[in-house]
């Protein structure tokens, strides 16, 4: 069959020295780079050339995905000059992560306040009137 391993398809191969982004800045316009994006897909394209959008110095962002046999997203970013296409790469992307953590931090502890609000109701406090 022609598909590749399914292991391939999200992890790198250190043995061809394969790396997870890499920057090619783009002769066509001032202040643009192409980002390539290896073992991802529209999920991760689309999330962050949405957050580049909203950026103050991002003039235009935006991604695509070759084929979808080939795990692979190329992000094209200008920026106004005042900073760098990479800066804005990493500033975005700092930002998703505390806003990630934020999210897991608010999901655990919901899901916790849950557990011991069933918890409690499973050990014979009966149910929302208090009666059993």
């Amino acid at each position: 069959m022609n598909a590749p391993d399914r292991f391939e398809l999200f992890l790198l191969n250190d043995a061809l020295g394969e790396k997870k982004i890499t920057e090619k800045p783009f002769a066509g316009m001032s202040n643009t780079s192409d980002f390539i994006i290896l073992k991802e897909d529209h999920t991760i394209g689309n999330l962050l050339a949405e957050h580049f959008k909203q950026h103050q110095n991002v003039m235009m962002a935006g991604y695509k995905v070759a084929h979808p046999n080939v795990p692979e997203v190329l992000i094209r970013l200008q920026t106004d000059g005042t900073v760098t296409p990479r800066e804005v790469f990493v500033d975005v992307c700092k930002q998703l992560i505390a806003q990630l953590a934020q999210l897991a931090q608010n999901f655990t502890r919901e899901y916790e306040l849950r557990r011991m609000a069933t918890a409690g109701e499973q050990d014979g406090q009966g149910g929302p009137n208090g009666r059993q």
